[in-house]
């Protein structure tokens, strides 16, 4: 069975290009956010539960979400997003093992943006934590999305701090422009081929 190895780091770190490179290097890799976004839609389980907390006006006549809606819910009360979270996050660690027992290969990443805050890590054989300085995280998100700073610095602040988290991570890896970024990778990717474990 391949090793399970969660991937998490604050919004604007850059956890999403290193999981492409895991995946250059032959690593598959499950997008948690991505998988949710897409349940959300499907899994009669969270479809129904999501109507009856909201009513059926949560889901648009196509039968997708209503995005703006559930964000105007879950973002404004922390109560409601563990709720929503409540409901989504286990069946989302459900697909994930589904998916990893059918994969072949050595190790497989699950990037999630609340790997730790969600306790999911606990089900990981390893964490890599991606970390960048946060003016530089402000900087990639307001370029990327076209949000304000002071938008991004909201969404930081409902995330757990990276001081927080390292000290649930196996291995941290920097993303700051200067610490060269491929070779942190290699070395991590060479370990779990060849030795099945992180040092």
């Amino acid at each position: 069975m391949a090793l399970k190895i969660g991937i998490t780091g604050g919004i604007g770190s850059g956890k999403s290009v290193i999981c492409r490179i895991f995946n250059l290097l032959g690593a598959p890799v499950f997008e948690a956010d991505a998988w949710a976004k897409k349940l959300v839609n499907t899994h009669p389980e969270i479809k129904c539960g999501l109507i009856d907390w909201y009513g059926p006006d949560i889901y648009a006549t196509n039968g997708t979400i209503d995005r703006k809606k559930l964000a105007g819910i879950i973002f404004t009360d922390g109560k409601e997003m563990q709720k929503v979270n409540g409901l989504i996050h286990p069946v989302v660690r459900q697909e994930f093992m589904l998916w990893a027992n059918e994969q072949n290969s050595p190790y497989v990443i699950h990037e999630a943006a609340i790997l730790f805050e969600s306790g999911f890590y606990k089900m990981m054989d390893y964490t890599l934590l991606v970390t960048a300085p946060v003016n530089m995280r402000i900087d990639r998100v307001t370029r990327r999305d076209g949000s304000s700073k002071e938008a991004v610095k909201e969404r930081m602040s409902k995330q757990w701090k990276d001081e927080q988290k390292s000290e649930l991570a196996s291995i941290e890896i920097i993303n700051d422009n200067k610490t060269l970024l491929i070779p942190q990778i290699i070395k991590i990717d060479k370990q779990l081929k060849e030795h099945g474990k992180i040092w």
